[in-house]
């Protein structure tokens, strides 16, 4: 190191600062430092624009020049060359017709190659997504009680309209009784199917009390997955469910949507007179789509004969049913179908649009729009049915507390023909909100 910095000092052509620099440098930085350049050896290099001095001006660079050196983008070519903004929001726009509206949309998915022409869903079938502390609460509650809804199981469109109310009274929710698995294959539904299902809870109806008295429901809405592996069809397990409601909850009002029991019209009579107050049974479709909708063992007349039966099992009571749209039915058979529930006195009818659950389920032949399911609605009215809701998201059990008691019951028990305590519950009731359509024949 000392004779490194004695050959410096003899240096003629190094500066005395840098060798009092070079006194203090470690020896690391010594040994690794960059060659030394003389100040005699250091040249500029010409900068590649042009540069000026401070008393002197320069002249603005050639549009040439700024053009050659313009990276290419073709996008932004592209853009140039098209309408300007005011051109695009100046043009002469035709408004849609009400045909072009509702026109369905198309679009091809897939990879390229094995593309696949699509239908979108219709505007007027789009439903938000279940969010909020009520959606997340009832559900909580299901799940600690170990207990099912067909809202779930099938896949409807409407939970976040019906369990997303600001608190858990002015919900509904469609319990489903005996499990989630069911002895029969329907084509539309998306609900699990088995020949041999779990054995029945024997704790459900009292869970099932439980959980809707914690609620504080003023209706609810009662269904189960078809057991024909039980000899009674579980009818028994069906009406203990709602002995147990009534007797935690009497002025609850109890919807009780039923298979067919295999055409044993004695279970339906149980059912009928375990104290409901709606006797509800789906036609689904119908006569001529039966077959190819409906498993093999439900049949058209056999659905007929027990909502006739539970007519006759206690008086007053009202029968419901509910009808699809869009499988392919056609008026005169909608007609041919209306006629025969208003034979067998049925009460009340809804309508509304089958939407495929899965790939693996039937086709959508048809998405019927707001209008037409107006119309039906207006032409059950004028048959004479009672109540109608019909409309594309309608269900059987859709909005239950709102649609049907605000229409129905609590305009029955004004005029005393309803049992005691409907009147109350009514009260608690919010009418249906705007875009159902519901109407009611008193």
């Amino acid at each position: 190191m000392g004779r490194f910095l004695l050959n410096l000092f003899n240096s003629s052509d190094y500066p005395l600062s840098k060798l009092a620099m070079a006194g203090t440098a470690t020896r690391f930085r010594c040994l690794h430092a960059p060659p030394l350049q003389s100040p005699s050896r250091v040249f500029l290099r010409p900068s590649p624009t042009t540069s000026r001095s401070f008393a002197t001006a320069t002249s603005e660079p050639s549009a040439s020049d700024t053009t050659s050196r313009r990276r290419p983008t073709s996008f932004q070519d592209r853009l140039n060359a098209g309408p300007s903004l005011s051109e695009f929001v100046g043009s002469d726009t035709q408004s849609l017709t009400p045909e072009d509206a509702l026109e369905l949309r198309t679009a091809m998915v897939g990879p390229k190659g094995r593309q696949k022409q699509i239908t979108r869903l219709p505007s007027w079938l789009k439903t938000p997504v279940p969010v909020g502390d009520n959606y997340k609460k009832i559900k909580n509650d299901l799940r600690g009680l170990n207990l099912h809804t067909v809202c779930e199981e099938a896949r409807c469109p409407n939970i976040s309209d019906c369990w997303g109310g600001s608190e858990k009274s002015a919900a509904t929710a469609t319990i489903m009784l005996m499990g989630d698995t069911c002895t029969r294959g329907c084509r539309f539904c998306s609900v699990k199917t088995s020949k041999a299902p779990p054995p029945l809870d024997p704790h459900e109806p009292e869970h099932t009390a439980e959980a809707l008295s914690r609620w504080g429901l003023g209706y609810v809405v009662l269904t189960s997955v078809d057991r024909d592996d039980l000899v009674d069809g579980g009818a028994h397990h069906f009406a203990e469910t709602i002995m147990k409601i009534k007797q935690k909850a009497p002025t609850m009002l109890v919807e009780a949507l039923t298979g067919d029991y295999a055409g044993d019209l004695e279970m339906v009579k149980v059912v009928a007179q375990s104290g409901l107050d709606v006797y509800a049974h789906n036609m689904e479709t119908v006569e001529e789509l039966t077959p190819m909708v409906r498993d093999w063992r439900a049949k058209f007349r056999q659905s007929l004969q027990v909502l006739e039966a539970a007519k006759r099992a206690k008086e007053g009571l009202i029968t419901k049913t509910s009808i699809m749209l869009g499988l392919g039915e056609t008026e005169d058979q909608l007609w041919h179908t209306l006629k025969e529930l208003r034979k067998i006195d049925v009460d009340v009818v809804t309508f509304g649009q089958y939407m495929r659950p899965t790939k693996r389920h039937m086709k959508v032949e048809e998405y019927i729009t707001p209008a037409v399911f107006e119309t039906w609605r207006l032409r059950a009215l004028d048959m004479g049915f009672l109540y109608c809701a019909s409309g594309p998201l309608v269900r059987s059990s859709y909005k239950a507390g709102e649609a049907f008691i605000e229409n129905v019951l609590k305009k029955r028990a004004g005029k005393g023909g309803m049992p005691g305590g409907a009147a109350a519950v009514g009260e608690r009731v919010v009418a249906a909100g705007e875009g159902d359509a519901v109407g009611v024949n008193l």
